[in-house]
Parts: structure tokens; C-alpha cells; sequence
């Protein structure tokens, strides 16, 4: 029925504001396919592929050429991703990917403290090797669970589950910005932000967003010792189970070794792009393809095709045409006054405070990140540009990243949806941690944007 619902508003508003026969000038035509494509992604009234598809028909009819609409899909972000899927899924399944969060967690040396941070610096390395925020996700809480499982057999380690099922809720996201191809949001915004700065590469990126987001790591951690302190859990005991698990995958294969060359070989080049000058894209693709060769690779073609979300490819080339319509209509122009005109300050600092706590406040009702990305980065690059004090990229890289984990409510996130049946968290814990998460990762955004990035940049 609710769908239903949708549906009906999304066709009203289309024969309202979108045929030939309606006089209305083009950014209210483009602002109400904003809201119709909205409604239909934030509701699911169709799977996200066939949503994707008819925003294509109606830009195609209304604003583009078909042409024009089909380029969109053929840049080579889209082509990104494309790889990112192959790489991460060959990573994972060779096993290499659950022998190295193993290795990892072993440095931890039974103490569950310790156990609880190691976790949290794991994403930062998962998230060069494994860029899917929802891959990332299902490997670590697998791992978990069979951990905490054990463990409770003798003791119940509720918070020690809280620590690490929120953790990685948060940080899957927060880590998914790490490097450029962390995770699909990230990747989109790279190509908003290497169009606005073309000296912007691989390791520039890493240099600009590793501070808040290891900060932030750190800060969390302290959180959880404070609000949810670990139980004492037998060291013997913990550092036992996570050796019959890295016994469990035997000796490194030959599949695994091959991983480590093709991860080394892809991230070496993107670390290196300045030198060779070759996009990040292409030498994704170069990766993806080293996966399937054969002698070389660890598995073929036929097992790759099945690890591509062909979907979540449509949906991403569909956020880049909404934001390519916004831009080329005038209408993130339009909304970027208007937004300047109701915020009641002269001061350009209060601007960007009044403006991050609405991004925040706004993220709560977004369960796609991505999508709302398509709005906020556009208007933040606009923004930008009449804003005294601050760049666009500063402004833009602020906002991308405020605007990415959703830290209240389940519905905020695919991972929270992922984590939360594990039931090793409530609601209640959710909004609790997630009260205090949010205030810190807003200060520790507004101070790296009033300090670090104006200085580096």
C-alpha cells in the first residue's frame, strides 16, 4: 500500500511539472525530478536498476539527448566500480581477506580493550583491499560472531558485542572514506572532486581525510571504554579461539599468494599515479582483469559475473546523471542562494556550522547515503564559491564527509541493517553511543576544516 502510495505521488508530480504541455522553467522541472527520483529510490517503490532506468527515460525525454543520458553511464567512475566489485569479491573469496582480520586481531593478545581497537584500525586496511562498505561489514561481524559466541559460553561479553558490532557500523562508513575507492560513495565523490581539483590523486586524498577519520577512531574507542567498558575476558582463552580459527584456514594457498601480488601490483600504482599519470579507474580495471586471467588470476570469468551488483552499477551511474541534470539546469545555483538567503548569518564559520547540522539533521531521514551525496556535494561545490574563507573543496570535502554515517537510527544505513540482527546491540544502545559519536565527529570535522585543510591546502 505504502508503495502504492509513492508511486501515485512520483506519476501526479511527473504529468504536473514534466511534460511538453507544462510551462514551467527548467530547474522546477529539474527539482521535481529530483523529488520524484527520491521518493522512488528512499522508498523502494522498484528495485533500485528499474528506478534508475526510468530516471534515464526521463532525462532523456525532458533534458538530455538519449545520447547525452547514455555518457553517463560510459565514465569511467561507473567503470570504477565495476571493478571494485570484481577485486574486493576475489580478495574475499580466496579467504585472504578473513586470514589477514585474524592476523590482525591476534596482535591483540587476548585483552579485550585492545581486541576492541585493533578491530577499528582493521577497517582502515580492509578498506584499501575490500572497497565495499557492505563487504567489509559481512567479513568482520563473521568473524566476530563466531568469536563472541565462544566466548559467552563462559562469559557474557555484552558490551565487549556492543563495542564491536557499533564500531563497525560506524566505521565501515567512516573508513569507507579513507582512500578513494574505499567504498561506492566515495568513489563518487573522488570524480565530484577531481573535477574540481585536478592535482587531487590517490595519495592526496589519503593525505587530506586519514587525520579526522583515525581521530575519530580513537575517539570512538574511547567512547565505548567509557559508556560500554569490555568485560574482563580470559586472555588465554581469546587468544585461543582466534588461533583455531587462523588454523582453521590452513596454509596460505596458492590463490591467496596470487591476491597479495595483484592487491600490491593495483594499489602500487594507484599510490603512485603521479609519476605514471594513469587514472585511477584504468588501473582498477587493470586489477580486475589480472583476478581473471589465467595462471594468473584466482578465478574466471564465469565466477566474476556473479560478484558485479549490476544494480547498484546502474544506481551509481543514475546518481551521477541527477547530479550532471542539477548542475547543467542551474538548479544547485538556485538552491545554493536560496539556502544562502535563509540562513540568518553574516559570519561565513557560523555558515558552515548552521550548514554541517543540517546535513546532519537531513542524513537521518536518508537511508542511501549515496543518493544524498547527489544533492549535498553539488551544492556544497556551489556553495563554495561565494562563501568568504572557505574553498570549495574544504567545503566540499566537509560535507562528504559529515554526510556519510548515519549514527541514530537503524534505517540510517545498509550496514546498521547488516549488524543489527546479530543482536548484540539495541536501539537504545544505537542512539545512546550514537548521541555522543555525533557531536565529536562534528567537532573533529569543523576543527580539521578550519585548520588542517586550509593549511595543506
Amino acid at each position: 500500500m505504502k508503495k502504492n502510495i509513492l508511486l501515485c505521488i512520483a506519476i501526479i508530480l511527473y504529468l504536473l511539472f514534466l511534460p511538453s504541455y507544462v510551462d514551467v522553467d527548467i530547474k522546477v522541472k529539474a527539482f521535481a525530478t529530483l523529488v520524484i527520483i527520491q521518493i522512488l529510490w528512499m522508498g523502494r517503490v522498484f528495485p533500485l536498476a528499474h528506478s534508475s532506468i526510468l530516471l534515464m527515460l526521463i532525462l532523456s525525454f525532458h533534458f538530455f539527448t538519449y545520447e547525452e543520458t547514455l555518457d553517463f553511464i560510459a565514465t569511467d567512475i561507473v567503470w570504477l566500480m565495476f571493478s571494485i566489485f570484481i577485486i574486493s569479491h576475489a580478495f574475499i573469496k580466496t579467504g585472504l581477506a578473513s586470514r589477514i582480520s585474524l592476523m590482525m586481531l591476534k596482535l591483540s593478545r587476548g585483552s579485550g580493550r585492545l581486541l576492541i581497537l585493533i578491530a577499528y584500525l582493521l577497517m582502515f586496511i580492509l578498506s584499501i583491499m575490500v572497497p565495499s562498505n557492505i563487504g567489509k561489514a559481512s567479513l568482520l561481524t563473521s568473524v566476530f560472531d563466531s568469536l563472541l559466541k565462544s566466548v559467552q559460553k563462559i562469559i557474557k561479553a555484552k558490551n565487549l558485542g556492543k563495542a564491536l558490532f557499533i564500531g563497525v557500523s560506524y566505521l565501515t562508513a567512516t573508513c569507507g572514506a579513507f582512500v578513494a575507492t574505499g567504498a561506492s560513495s566515495t568513489v563518487y565523490a573522488y570524480g565530484i572532486m577531481s573535477g574540481l581539483s585536478p592535482d587531487l590523486n590517490y595519495l592526496n586524498w589519503i593525505l587530506y581525510f586519514a587525520p579526522p577519520i583515525i581521530l575519530f577512531a580513537f575517539v570512538l574507542w574511547g567512547i565505548f571504554l567509557f559508556v560500554y567498558p569490555p568485560e574482563n575476558i580470559d586472555k588465554e582463552l581469546l587468544n585461543q579461539l582466534i588461533n583455531s580459527k587462523l588454523r582453521e584456514l590452513g596454509e596460505i594457498s596458492l590463490s591467496e599468494k596470487k591476491m597479495i601480488v595483484i592487491i600490491s601490483i593495483t594499489v602500487a600504482l594507484w599510490a603512485t599515479q603521479q609519476l605514471h599519470h594513469v587514472s585511477i579507474p584504468l588501473i582498477g580495471l587493470l586489477g580486475a582483469v589480472l583476478t581473471i586471467t589465467p595462471m594468473v588470476g584466482v578465478w574466471n570469468w564465469n565466477e566474476a559475473k556473479q560478484a558485479i551488483d549490476w544494480d547498484m552499477i546502474l544506481f551509481f551511474a543514475s546518481t551521477i546523471m541527477v547530479s550532471g541534470m542539477l548542475i547543467d539546469t542551474g538548479t544547485i545555483d538556485l538552491l545554493a542562494k536560496t539556502l544562502m538567503d535563509v540562513l540568518p548569518f553574516e559570519s561565513s564559520m557560523l555558515i558552515v556550522v548552521a550548514l554541517l547540522i543540517f546535513i546532519l539533521l537531513l542524513r537521518i531521514i536518508f537511508v542511501n547515503v549515496l543518493g544524498f551525496l547527489t544533492i549535498v556535494l553539488p551544492l556544497a561545490l556551489t556553495l563554495g564559491e561565494t562563501l568568504p574563507g572557505f574553498s570549495s573543496i574544504v567545503l566540499t570535502m566537509g560535507v562528504f564527509l559529515i554526510g556519510i554515517p548515519g549514527f541514530l537510527l537503524i534505517t540510517q544505513s545498509p550496514v546498521h541493517l547488516l549488524t543489527f540482527p546479530y543482536g548484540y546491540y539495541s536501539e537504545r544502545d544505537l542512539l545512546r553511543v550514537g548521541g555522543i559519536s555525533i557531536v565529536c565527529w562534528l567537532v573533529i570535522i569543523l576543527t580539521t576544516m578550519m585548520t588542517y585543510w586550509i593549511y595543506i591546502g
